[in-house]
């Protein structure tokens, strides 16, 4: 699967969106980019993939997950509504993470 970003126009405007979150959330771009994580979340297992829904029970009313960032000691899940345009994003510890999927 090649690197996307949901409802982007092209290939450039894909780096354009990921860039803006990533200096919004304060995370570095790095060429390795993530498609999909999974990680214990109070007990549950979480799989969060880009261009799918965000689980609700992080409250996020079922928000594409735009785009996924490695911060070091944590992963920052980016939605419309946590991460890329307010709020915060959805973490999780690097500890509690099981899997990374790059694209």
């Amino acid at each position: 699967m090649s690197f996307f970003v949901p409802a982007a126009e092209s290939q450039e405007h894909a780096e354009s969106i990921y860039t803006a979150i990533a200096k919004h959330i304060d995370a570095p771009i790095n060429d390795a980019r993530i498609a999909a994580l999974t990680w214990k979340h109070e007990g549950q297992e979480i799989i969060a993939k880009v261009g799918q829904t965000l689980p609700t029970c992080f409250g996020s009313d079922d928000e594409v997950i735009l785009a996924i960032f490695d911060c070091g000691d944590v992963f920052k899940v980016c939605t419309p509504n946590r991460g890329a345009v307010c709020f915060d994003p959805v973490v999780a510890s690097r500890t509690n993470v099981s899997n990374v999927d790059l694209f």
